[in-house]
C-alpha cells in the first residue's frame, strides 16, 4: 500500500516482524485453543526470542487484540479515497467492509475468545471506537450544509447494520459469511425494512 511505501527501513522490518509474530500466534490458536498455546511456543513458531515477542506485545491476547501499528493509515485510506461524487451510503458501505476486512486474519478468533471470556472483549473497543470517531469527522467533511442530520443517520444506520451482522454470525461459519450477512443486512436497508420476508 503507498502508505507503506514511505516507511524507512528500520520500520518496515519491525512492522514484518510485528506482523510475523501476530501471524504465527493466530495460526497456532486457531489450531489449538487460546488456552492450550504459550507465549514461548508462539515465540518459536515465529522465529523470535520471548524477549522480542514481548518487545512488539504485552501479552498473549494482545496478539489477537493489538491493531496493525498501520491500521489507522489503512482505514483512513478507505475513507478518503472513495471517489467524492459517490453517494454516502455507498460510501459507508463499502468503508465498513473493508474495515471489517481489514480484520480477516483474526475476527474469527477474536469473537470466540469474546464469547469464552467477555472480560476480552474490551481489550477492541477503543481501536473500534477510534474508527468510528474518524469516521464521523469524514462524514463531516463529505456534508453539505444543512445535511448533517441525514449523514449523522446514515452513519448511525450503517454502524447499526454492520454490528447486527456480527452479531447474527457464528465465527463457525468463517469470514466470508460476515460479509455475506453485511451485504445482505445493507441490502435490506437501502430498498427499506418493510414487511418480514416469508
Amino acid at each position: 500500500m503507498a502508505h507503506e511505501e514511505v516507511l524507512g527501513l528500520r520500520e518496515r522490518k519491525k512492522l514484518e516482524s510485528w506482523r510475523s509474530i501476530r501471524a504465527a500466534g493466530l495460526r497456532l490458536i486457531e489450531e489449538r485453543g487460546y488456552e492450550a498455546v504459550s507465549v514461548d511456543e508462539i515465540a518459536a513458531a515465529a522465529n523470535v526470542s520471548r524477549s522480542t515477542l514481548f518487545n512488539y506485545f504485552a501479552s498473549k491476547e494482545a496478539i489477537v487484540f493489538d491493531p496493525d501499528p498501520q491500521q489507522v493509515q489503512i482505514w483512513r485510506s478507505l475513507m478518503y479515497d472513495r471517489p467524492a461524487d459517490e453517494p454516502l451510503w455507498s460510501s459507508l458501505r463499502e468503508v465498513f467492509l473493508g474495515y471489517v476486512a481489514t480484520f480477516s486474519d483474526r475476527i474469527v478468533v477474536q469473537k470466540r475468545l469474546k464469547a469464552a471470556s467477555p472480560a476480552l472483549a474490551g481489550s477492541a473497543r477503543d481501536h473500534s471506537e477510534r474508527f468510528i470517531a474518524d469516521l464521523r469527522e469524514w462524514v463531516a467533511s463529505r456534508t453539505p450544509a444543512g445535511q448533517e442530520t441525514r449523514s449523522t443517520l446514515l452513519l448511525n444506520v450503517a454502524a447499526a447494520v454492520m454490528t447486527t451482522a456480527y452479531t447474527m454470525w457464528s465465527p463457525d461459519d468463517g469470514f466470508d459469511r460476515l460479509v455475506e450477512l453485511a451485504r445482505d443486512n445493507f441490502a435490506q436497508t437501502t430498498h427499506g425494512l418493510g414487511p418480514a420476508r416469508d
